[in-house]
């Protein structure tokens, strides 16, 4: 929606992202990485996105509140993944999104599979032309490339997460096949009718307005051309009045640097209002599987597809996060971190807790699948 777009300057951004991040996008490790960045810069980025949530209560939170978080879209979201990126990185991979399992299947294996999952569904065939529209570090980029030999475009708003892109892109060898864009998904620097097929990968809850990313979405799509996403939603179980669903959904909010996250009639009506026609909608979070998607990031070894996988899970244990938290704090003290980063992975871990009981409780899906066409 035109009222909340904001003037892009590019320049600006890429001034920014050279003084706080330096060479640290080269950097194999990402916890090495995310030490090797500007303090100061680490501070400023820090601060400007906590001022939307600081003393905030979910109880007392106004439309006020969340106008202004959805007017400031594009700065919190750059801001959320310069001190987020290095944390997501080192817990979870390159591939920023939770997934479905299989009984005893490795963590690796079923994120391979919820994007190859969604490339069936949209129908991505050799020699097409793809968007990735919020393409975080590229892993899903380079593994739906790789699946359905198409060449993707992956969309960023973040000039970090590009370059760490590229670099990934490069070391597998599939420099060619993938090209990496900066822009914003409210106003995509693309002519129209673009692109063969669009897909999104839990990206577009950043973004203010669906029916404003939907529609520019659907303006780059060629006609007949499919879009599929799965989205962040809300699910008719949540209930606005209750405070304590109110709270999970403004942790989930400030912990994932989502300035206004909807429901799912809300997303129908987007995809409408983008004059799409929606083929196929589910929410996968609800198929009956017995292993939760939600397991990891609840560190529930029990549901542990392969002993390879018991870093990964650890990693996201309580224990293991709170004590992340303290080492960051001590680097911070020492000058070895900077300034941010343990304010930074204690934001992840309450939107961690948010993320399980919301799940638990069925209130939010990470996975609401959306398949759509455009009319010829």
């Amino acid at each position: 929606m035109s009222e909340f777009l904001m003037k892009e300057d590019h320049e600006r951004d890429a001034a920014f992202s050279k003084v706080m991040h330096g060479k640290s996008a080269a950097e194999k490790s990402a916890f090495l990485a995310m030490l090797k960045k500007d303090s100061k810069s680490q501070a400023a980025a820090a601060d400007a996105y906590f001022h939307h949530w600081d003393n905030k209560d979910a109880r007392f939170e106004t439309e006020e509140d969340r106008l202004d978080r959805k007017t400031d879209y594009a700065n919190l979201t750059r801001n959320y993944y310069d001190i987020a990126t290095g944390l997501y990185e080192e817990a979870w991979g390159q591939s920023f999104h939770f997934c479905r399992f299989a009984a005893n299947e490795p963590f690796r294996q079923a994120i391979a599979r919820h994007e190859h999952y969604l490339a069936s569904r949209i129908g991505l065939a050799e020699g097409m032309k793809v968007l990735d529209v919020g393409c975080g570090v590229g892993g899903p980029a380079r593994e739906i490339a790789s699946f359905a030999d198409c060449h993707i475009t992956g969309l960023n708003i973040n000039d970090y997460q590009i370059q760490r892109a590229n670099r990934a892109a490069g070391l597998s060898g599939m420099a060619d096949q993938l090209k990496f864009v900066k822009g914003d998904f409210m106003q995509l620097p693309f002519p129209d009718h673009s692109f063969d097929a669009v897909y999104a990968i839990e990206a577009t809850v950043h973004a203010p307005s669906l029916e404003g990313v939907y529609s520019e979405i659907f303006r780059v799509l060629k006609p007949g051309g499919t879009f599929g996403v799965y989205e962040w939603l809300m699910t008719d179980a949540y209930d606005p009045t209750n405070p304590s669903h109110r709270t999970i959904r403004l942790d989930i909010e400030q912990g994932d640097g989502i300035a206004n996250m909807v429901s799912i009639k809300d997303a129908h009506k987007a995809i409408a209002v983008a004059g799409f026609d929606l083929k196929h909608a589910e929410d996968l979070a609800t198929r009956p599987d017995d292993t939760p998607w939600y397991y990891p990031l609840a560190g529930d070894f029990k549901y542990l597809g392969t002993i390879w996988d018991f870093f990964t899970i650890f990693r996201m244990t309580r224990f293991a996060r709170g004590t992340v938290e303290q080492l960051l704090n001590t680097f911070e003290f020492l000058r070895l971190a900077p300034r941010g980063s343990a304010r930074s992975a204690a934001s992840l871990a309450k939107a961690a807790d948010a993320l399980v009981l919301g799940a638990k409780q069925r209130l939010f899906t990470p996975m609401y699948l959306m398949v759509a066409k455009k009319p010829e």
